[in-house]
């Protein structure tokens, strides 16, 4: 994702979004569960597409994926990132629960890490690929330990989950250059798939939580910002702070672009940004277990 200033320049429709599901009681989240899954994707190495540590990775998602959802679909596209430019083959991984429910919510994250540790503190370093435990790993693992919970106490809207590729790919100053995966599956599902709303969840797993209401989101699905800070407050998670914080061009734009009110759940303020330092010892279970609640008490309540 990239620090932005950018205005949208498409209407987008962010009213309307009261579900007609009948409330349920959320299973209970389990932060130890989803830290573990956030520790076994660091175990790959970088998952820079490309590379070893992302072929493993993508397998290790889709088969755990396959373990709980009805249906798992890849979408593969060949992705060109880099200076000078090199392509790699990059894979969405898409993951359908009650594919047969009419009402639809979408949950998201990323699943690659960046190519460069462009901001560590150390020149020698930039040109090295990050761990990504908070970029990257941690929204998958909340994910993933949510698609266990929905397995086995299914929710009465339809969920549909989806992990992006090739989102950290991009270079300073190129804003299409990032959020890669998001881009080519809103020009190509996008078009017949229309959930209510989005939640994307990307550095959420630092153990200094602080989680501000990101300005894309409040522009242009500010239904959705609203429906989950009041689920946060109501649980006393108090790490979501109702207040404006930064405006991130990630993977919840291109999805805004195309009409579909998705926010974006995100912890911009963490030093360890595409950093060699961004280590699963920056992250905490407690961190995971808290936003994972939230997203729970949100897909089980209206």
């Amino acid at each position: 994702m990239k620090l932005s200033r950018l205005v949208i320049g498409v209407a987008l429709i962010s009213a309307g979004l009261a579900l007609s599901c009948s409330a349920q009681n959320p299973p209970p989240f389990d932060g130890a569960r989803a830290y573990a899954i956030l520790q076994k994707q660091c175990d790959f190495g970088p998952r820079v597409p490309g590379s070893a540590g992302h072929r493993s990775c993508r397998d290790y998602l889709v088969t755990a994926l396959r373990g709980y959802a009805a249906q798992v679909s890849t979408q593969e596209f060949i992705h060109t990132f880099g200076q000078p430019p090199q392509s790699a083959r990059a894979t969405n991984i898409i993951a359908n629960f009650q594919p047969e429910k009419g009402e639809r919510i979408l949950l998201c994250a990323h699943w690659d890490s960046r190519p460069w540790a462009d901001q560590d503190p150390d020149p020698a370093n930039h040109s090295k690929p990050i761990l990504g435990a908070n970029d990257g790993a941690s929204g998958v693992a909340v994910l993933l330990e949510i698609t266990r919970l929905i397995r086995q106490k299914p929710p009465r809207c339809g969920v549909d989950i989806v992990l992006f590729d090739a989102e950290d790919q991009g270079l300073e100053g190129a804003e299409s250059s990032y959020a890669r995966g998001s881009q080519h599956f809103a020009r190509t599902v996008v078009p017949t798939f229309r959930p209510r709303f989005g939640i994307l969840l990307d550095l959420i797993g630092d153990a200094n939580l602080n989680i501000y209401q990101e300005h894309y989101s409040l522009n242009y699905a500010r239904p959705v910002v609203e429906k989950v800070w009041n689920a946060a407050a109501a649980l006393g998670v108090t790490e979501f702070i109702p207040q404006p914080g930064y405006a991130v061009y990630d993977d919840h734009v291109p999805l805004l672009q195309r009409g579909i009110p998705c926010i974006d759940i995100i912890d911009f303020d963490y030093p360890p940004w595409h950093t060699l330092a961004d280590t699963p010892d920056k992250c905490s279970p407690a961190s995971l277990e808290k936003v994972g609640r939230v997203v729970l008490q949100v897909l089980y309540s209206e």
